[in-house]
């Protein structure tokens, strides 16, 4: 055991050593303040009311009795519960709070196997050996609810209308101390200071951590020391945490607005607003001539075509466009007009490569105001288009494009 009046535990000076094979959490870690404090038995994260930022409590003494692997998982489990937000949005239901604690350990441990101290609440391991991985706080909360190992019996009446005893009242996680029920196991880390700010402070302190993590995003995505041992699954559910979500159908809609032309005549019918009775007024008639290039690739599964065709029956509400179905080359024979308000399913008409100079072309040829191409991405970037062009692929497709591009992607969920 160490000697913890000689040599006390800081935290702070030996974090960069810890994180050196997580590049993630190194980034993470240095926008989280961590405060030492004997306060707890433990570690635990809260918000700091004065700053209204997050802020690590940790205890020296129980960091200088734990290996370095030891240290790392903790500090990965904290970084976690703020990653998963629970310490804000999702706070446990009155009177359930062990049990809470308990499923958003369980949650977060399931990433964490084998770095932990003795004590954690692990998916599949004991007692919760029938407890899958990787499954959220609230689907872990309900199966504890319903978990007969840890339901004390009902005590029966002694035959005068009075219960036995112990069957008490409060947190039900608890026990009913009859030895009937298996107590749930504590926590590892303190939870005590979860929920215990104002709703400005609170949403204060989410828009700086959602900025850390962007921030420690980034430097992993751009620096090549890739994410460590974050699966790919988290990957995807922290970009996703601090990608900006935009109402794609609004963007549409907007598209087809902004890529409308004036068509003006004169009228006698309608006045000079400049010369009145002196000069015919002017009669616009605003139209949106747009091109939509539909990839019928290979690559491009039904699935994602029938995505496709779904949205644009929505689009048809709004507008009248072309259909230029293209995989090496345009369909030309299978192009036409999506009248507006109509209803089409989709179809597939070629299955070859992905060339995105061919409808780039074929469009550039024609009069258009707007080109929007539903695709995978999965082709060289193409010409220049004479008109705002925009792409439209699925959120799996958006991260990992074959090309580059300044013009507006926008992802569609299924």
């Amino acid at each position: 055991m160490t000697d913890k009046n000689k040599n006390p535990f800081d935290l702070n000076k030996y974090t960069f050593k810890l994180l050196q094979s997580e590049p993630f959490f190194a980034g993470l870690s240095r926008r989280i303040h961590k405060v030492e404090s004997r306060a707890i038995p433990t570690a635990g994260v809260m918000i700091d009311k004065e700053t209204a930022q997050f802020i690590m409590l940790y205890n020296p003494e129980f960091f200088a009795d734990l290996t370095d692997d030891q240290r790392l998982g903790v500090l990965m489990h904290e970084f976690y519960h703020l990653i998963f937000q629970h310490v804000t949005g999702r706070l446990p239901p009155e009177g359930m709070s062990k049990m809470w604690n308990v499923a958003t350990d369980l949650a977060i441990n399931s990433f964490l196997i084998g770095k932990l101290p003795e004590g954690g609440c692990i998916p599949t391991q004991e007692p919760f050996q029938d407890y899958p991985l990787e499954k959220s706080a609230e689907w872990y909360f309900s199966k504890l609810q319903n978990d007969e190992q840890f339901k004390p019996e009902e005590c029966e009446g002694d035959g005068e209308g009075n219960e036995g005893e112990g069957s008490g009242s409060g947190d039900p996680s608890e026990g009913d101390g009859s030895g009937k029920g298996k107590p749930l196991p504590d926590s590892m880390d303190d939870h005590s200071g979860w929920g215990e700010v104002d709703q400005e402070t609170k949403a204060m302190a989410e828009e700086r951590l959602k900025d850390a993590i962007r921030k420690a995003t980034e430097e992993v995505n751009s620096g090549g020391r890739g994410w460590g041992t974050v699966s790919q699954g988290m990957r995807k559910k922290i970009q996703d945490m601090v990608t900006p979500k935009v109402n794609w159908r609004s963007v549409l809609r907007y598209f087809v607005k902004t890529s409308q032309r004036a068509n003006k005549r004169s009228t006698v019918r309608r006045i000079n607003k400049r010369f009145p009775y002196i000069h015919a007024g002017k009669k616009v008639n605003r139209t949106a001539k747009i091109a939509i290039s539909i990839d019928q690739s290979g690559s491009v599964s039904d699935q994602m075509l029938a995505l496709f065709f779904s949205e644009l029956n929505g689009l048809a509400k709004y507008a009248e466009f072309t259909v230029i179905p293209f995989d090496t080359q345009v369909a030309e024979p299978e192009v036409y007009v999506w009248k507006k308000g109509k209803r089409r399913t989709f179809e597939r008409v070629s299955c070859g490569g992905t060339c995105f100079n061919a409808p780039s072309r074929w469009v550039n040829e024609r009069q258009f105001d707007g080109h929007i191409i539903l695709t995978d991405m999965e082709a060289p970037k193409p010409v220049p288009s004479k008109c705002q062009r925009m792409w439209m692929t699925t959120p799996e497709c958006a991260q990992r494009p074959y090309f580059t591009t300044n013009e507006r992607v926008i992802a569609v969920d299924r």
